[in-house]
């Protein structure tokens, strides 16, 4: 076959491309040896757009690239007889740019600055770019984890804190009601305090007009005590045992309601007070007032003895509350309890 297209351009006819022979709708043919001079083409013709987007012109490039590699390698090829024409193509290579644009211009990319498949990629690159991937996936997991775990140190510092804080307002709460117990106690205690000594000072000048009704005495009974003694199962008054003949005073001034014999009570006489309280003075040996008869604190009204029903010499003195039945249970008050009413201290 080569000898014979050999022989056929030598006497100067048109080889045959692809067929068996010539055909009519065909060109002239001559033999066509690409180099690099002859593949440039004029400057301003020919000129192929440049590529837009990473390749859109590669299917013609890698058409054009195929052509002129399998004429370039071969030279003229002739396809046996019969058989369609073999269509060639290659894989699309890395950085490959168009070889039919030109330009002088230093700031145009020529050719794509992207890969168009992996093929010349080699298992160290793909294990090295999964292992880029995993540490990537690594990093972020630990910065999530990371993020994660300063969030939930956060909620606990915070948890923490409003703790702190509910217990420092617990705390003061109870300082607050503690001062203000302790402020209304010693207001309370002040208050009483004025009152008491308010008080005192109304029972000092009350006892500027008030007076026990004996100097030297002896306490032997007081009131409510029970005994068979006396008639009513309990003393009803308070007794202040003195010698026969001490003088007896009148406690506050008033009027004499009543001077003499009484029975069980002896030689009694009933001092009545200006609001109506009965003094009850008993078991005198002698009476130094009589009915009606006015006095004032500290006169002498009688004296000590023994009279009526007793064991031996004393003043019995019973207080009876005014308007009530002067015998009654509900008219006697305990005469020591009056006295200290009225600033004296039996």
């Amino acid at each position: 076959m080569p000898s014979q297209r050999n022989s056929e351009t030598e006497a100067g006819k048109i080889p045959t491309f692809g067929f068996a022979g010539r055909r009519a709708d065909e060109g002239p043919w001559e033999e066509w040896n690409p180099t690099a001079d002859s593949t440039r083409p004029v400057r301003g013709r020919h000129r192929v757009g440049k590529q837009r987007g990473g390749g859109l012109a590669r299917s013609s490039t890698v058409l054009g690239v195929g052509v002129i590699a399998a004429v370039g390698g071969a030279g003229m090829a002739t396809a046996q007889t019969g058989k369609p024409p073999v269509s060639i193509s290659m894989p699309d290579l890395a950085s490959v740019g168009s070889p039919f644009t030109y330009d002088d211009s230093d700031d145009e990319p020529q050719g794509s600055p992207t890969a168009l498949s992996t093929v010349g990629v080699t298992a160290e690159e793909t294990q090295q770019g999964a292992d880029d991937a995993g540490e990537a996936l690594l990093s972020r997991i630990i910065l999530q984890a990371e993020q994660q775990k300063d969030q939930a140190e956060a909620k606990v510092q915070q948890a923490a804190q409003d703790a702190a804080a509910r217990k420092a307002a617990a705390e003061a709460a109870k300082v607050k009601r503690e001062a203000a117990v302790k402020a209304a106690a010693e207001k309370k205690k002040a208050a009483e305090a004025a009152e008491a000594k308010r008080e005192a000072a109304r029972l000092a000048e009350l006892a500027k007009e008030y007076t026990l009704p004996v100097s030297s005495y002896v306490i032997t009974s007081t009131y409510g005590q029970a005994g068979a003694l006396w008639s009513s199962g309990y003393h009803t008054g308070l007794d202040f045992a003195a010698p026969t003949g001490t003088p007896i005073k009148a406690i506050h001034s008033g009027t004499i309601t009543e001077a003499g014999w009484s029975g069980s009570y002896g030689y009694r006489t009933i001092l009545t007070l200006d609001d109506g309280t009965e003094l009850w003075f008993a078991h005198q040996s002698s009476i130094n007032v009589s009915v009606g008869q006015k006095v004032g604190t500290g006169d002498i009204i009688g004296r000590v003895g023994a009279t009526g029903n007793v064991t031996g010499a004393h003043l019995h003195l019973e207080v009876h509350h005014s308007g009530d039945a002067p015998d009654s249970a509900s008219a006697r008050l305990d005469p020591a309890v009056w006295l200290r009413s009225m600033g004296l201290n039996p």
